[in-house]
């Protein structure tokens, strides 16, 4: 059975951009590590390349590649029983695909403005598909003892839609699901982070061991996390 993935590849009929101006893999690349920080859009010539790369296999091995490294350490782990090994995950092009999203055509895959209105009523259809690959490590950590927590940007308001899309898709437990409130900020500061910094903080106060982290550039800040690991995704530019 075709996933959704491909049936998007094959209703778009993506090719890959020109490169007369724009090298689009380069320019992916410097995105993806950071290079090119605080982009607006997808530049346009780069739009059909990125609906390639997103709907196509390179995407999906590239995923599982994070994940099967993820998994290699997450094996190594001498995990305790006393239920306090937790594994951070993000939601947005970790554990859910918005690509569905990103292929209409008034999105075209960043290549538009973002709109938070449209992108929020996405969310309350809650018909996001799993990232490929991210729900075999989140079985493989229940399997070893190791208990996933959600910590996203998610509203406080979608709390409740993006838990049962996660349980759709496979996700059927965690120890915990901590959004965004409202007095949460995403302003990063030297010495305080973000509020997901904030958020791990109150977590090794209280106990807990946060032996690995799957997300974004925004969770993968090296502070409480014994290990990291980014999910490739050239589309995170809300």
């Amino acid at each position: 059975m075709k996933d959704i993935f491909f049936l998007l590849f094959i209703a778009l009929g993506a090719a890959v951009a020109s490169a007369t101006q724009i090298n689009c893999l380069s320019w992916r690349l410097a995105v993806e590590t950071n290079n090119i920080p605080d982009w607006k859009t997808v530049p346009l010539q780069c739009k059909s390349y990125v609906s390639e790369y997103m709907t196509g296999q390179q995407y999906r091995d590239d995923c599982n590649a994070v994940v099967d490294a993820a998994i290699e350490y997450a094996k190594t782990l001498n995990v305790s029983k006393d239920g306090k090994d937790l594994w951070v995950f993000n939601i947005d092009e970790t554990t859910l695909s918005n690509v569905p999203y990103y292929a209409r055509p008034t999105v075209g895959f960043g290549a538009t403005k973002p709109n938070v209105l449209k992108f929020e009523s996405w969310i309350k259809e809650g018909k996001s598909p799993a990232v490929p690959g991210a729900l075999r490590l989140y079985q493989t950590l229940l399997g070893l003892g190791i208990e996933p927590i959600f910590i996203t940007d998610t509203k406080e308001e979608f709390k409740q839609v993006r838990m049962d899309n996660l349980k759709k898709v496979g996700y059927h437990s965690w120890f915990k699901f901590i959004c965004k409130g409202k007095n949460d900020s995403s302003i990063y500061s030297e010495h305080s982070g973000n509020w997901k910094t904030q958020k791990r903080a109150e977590l090794v106060k209280a106990g807990y061991r946060l032996v690995g982290n799957l997300g974004g550039w925004g969770d993968i800040i090296i502070d409480f996390l014994m290990r990291t690991y980014k999910m490739p995704n050239p589309m995170y530019y809300f």
